[in-house]
């Protein structure tokens, strides 16, 4: 078992407008700006970034939950406000480098970042998720609601669009019509209507929801094998958006022979036979197949 309390990090990792916690196999991601409802600025990308960073390179976390502070909002959308550190306009357009003025959508590096994740991330989504506070969550791999969350993608109605590639990820999680219909009338919803679009996987009443978030990744972190949940999580994101399934054939057939002849595997067969909890050998930091990742990851441009 992985010793409960708050990560330590040195300064180049110090957080301020998060908090991280890992217990028992689980990492908590929490959005620590209770006073603003937990908007989003850029401080608060680069360190759910940099948190992200520390998961996949800690073999001890089996899956994540992301979620915010307080009982009001889970993320209330971005702080357009500048605060002392000259942050400004997060979820929108960032000028990333001073040389050639190109400009990168905050909340799509943070999405992208989730995105590459070889962890199973749950968003426990305990409020007010509007803007990005909805966006964020479309790479998540479960959204978990309270019954007293409300969700917008009101871009629309502040006269700008969709961003943090959600004009990707949400068609792929709730059919095209309903996302157009959710982008184009800029709506706030609540979490019966998200439940039944097929944004969020369950609702739950706010005593109970970080428990039920919990339950799950703890059904994911006692039972399965990491690197093979790391293999599954690329595969569906990735393998499901291809042209053609032999695509997925391609890879399916070199995932399952390498996995099949794993310590893992072996494992796997030999806890179902003794009818105990498996102990799965391979780590994600070290025994990832040698063809992964199959993808090029492209560059901004």
């Amino acid at each position: 078992m992985v010793p409960s309390g708050w990560h330590r990090v040195d300064r180049m990792t110090a957080f301020t407008q998060i908090l991280y916690d890992v217990a028992d196999g689980i990492a908590t991601i929490t959005m620590h700006r209770p006073e603003k409802m937990n908007a989003f600025t850029n401080v608060m990308m680069r360190e759910m970034c940099t948190a992200f960073d520390l998961v996949d390179t800690d073999d001890a976390v089996r899956a994540v939950i992301v979620t915010g502070s307080g009982d009001r909002a889970f993320c209330a959308g971005a702080d357009l406000t500048p605060d002392k550190g000259g942050d400004v306009f997060a979820s929108g357009s960032e000028v990333e480098s001073l040389s050639d003025e190109r400009v990168r959508d905050s909340g799509g590096r943070l999405t992208l970042r989730i995105f590459q994740c070889k962890k199973p991330v749950i968003g426990a989504i305990n409020g007010a998720a509007v803007g990005i506070g909805a966006t964020m969550q479309l790479p998540m791999d479960f959204r978990l609601a309270s019954d007293t969350a409300r969700f917008g993608f009101v871009f629309a109605r502040r006269g700008i669009v969709p961003e943090a590639a959600s004009s990707w990820f949400l068609p792929r999680l709730v059919g095209m019509q309903q996302a157009l219909e959710w982008c184009m009338t800029g709506r706030v919803f609540n979490a019966d209507e998200a439940l039944q679009g097929g944004l969020v996987r369950s609702v739950h009443a706010p005593a109970d929801l970080l428990d039920a978030a919990k339950t799950l990744a703890r059904e994911i972190a006692d039972n399965t094998a990491p690197v093979s949940i790391a293999l599954t999580r690329a595969m569906l994101w990735r393998l499901s958006a291809a042209e053609h399934p032999m695509a997925a054939h391609e890879i399916d057939s070199r995932a399952i022979y390498r996995r099949s002849r794993s310590g893992d595997a072996k494992e796997g067969i030999s806890s179902f036979l003794e009818k105990r909890a498996p102990i799965y050998p391979d780590k994600v930091s070290t025994d990832m197949p040698d063809f992964f990742p199959w993808w090029d990851e492209p560059a901004y441009k």
